[in-house]
């Protein structure tokens, strides 16, 4: 208990591990369970219920688990559920989800969340992603693993950004962004391959190839969608390889119910 500040108010229900840090005037509800590890700074609310792993840090001003910002929210029991090893910095907002989606918003695994990012109801966010300051997610958005996210861009409802893309500064996501492309502006344009990302993670250079095979299919050619998605498949063959860099792209352009940033 050493590791509670005296100011801090817990409830008793509450979970967390011997080893979680809470610092100043923090406050923790009933329902919130947090693992191993992971330190709470001063002043940071957390409720609702909420789950968080282990080895996070909350950085001070966080408000995580609050009811969703959604008018048809009734008060039914849904969740916040954060992964492992993130880092969440000052004046984050994360939201419940509803019961008009899977009833939990979750966040994966080592994800670096700058400064007044929102998370709205019902996101799904992968793992190894950043966001920097003041993104603001609406709901249901879907953000793949790698992603990087630039300041203060907003992503409308239900889009999804796919595994290793990046936005940059102030972009306005209204479509599906690809996995693997490079999109900023608004409206938004596709402006290439995320080279240096695909780089860092030690891509070879067989799979960046392909990934600029695909690229050019879908934004150079002039090629219809449907055309594109033809040629895409055939890469999986050409350049084995790639063959599961080419199925991800597949299986997100075949959900992609409200259309691919063009």
């Amino acid at each position: 208990m050493t590791l509670i500040h005296p100011t801090a108010i817990i409830d008793p229900a509450a979970q967390l591990d011997p080893t979680v840090s809470v610092g100043p005037y923090a406050v923790i509800g009933p329902h919130v369970r947090i693992g191993a590890g992971t330190t709470v700074g001063a002043h940071c609310v957390i409720e609702g219920r909420t789950t968080i792993g282990r080895d996070n840090q909350i950085f001070q001003f966080a408000s995580l688990g609050a009811v969703p910002q959604d008018k048809k929210y009734a008060g039914e029991a849904t969740e916040l559920v954060i992964g492992d090893r993130n880092t969440i910095r000052e004046f984050c907002t994360f939201n419940l989800g509803t019961v008009q989606d899977a009833g939990v918003t979750r966040v994966g695994d080592d994800n670096w969340i700058m400064a007044y990012v929102h998370i709205a109801h019902d996101c799904q966010l992968g793992s190894q992603i950043t966001m920097a300051n003041g993104v603001t997610l609406a709901g249901h958005v879907q953000v793949g693993d790698w992603a990087t996210v630039g300041g203060l861009v907003g992503v409308l409802q239900r889009v999804r950004i796919g595994a290793h893309a990046m936005v940059g500064f102030a972009g306005h996501v209204n479509k599906d962004i690809p996995p693997f492309m490079v999109v900023d502006g608004n409206p938004l344009v596709v402006r290439g391959v995320n080279l240096v990302g695909l780089r860092r993670r030690d891509f070879s250079a067989e799979r960046i190839a392909a990934i600029r095979e695909v690229h050019k299919l879908l934004y150079r050619q002039g090629k219809t969608l449907e055309e594109a998605r033809q040629g895409i498949a055939a890469l999986a063959t050409e350049m084995p390889a790639a063959a599961a860099d080419v199925a991800q792209m597949d299986a997100f352009l075949d959900s992609a119910a409200s259309g691919i940033a063009r």
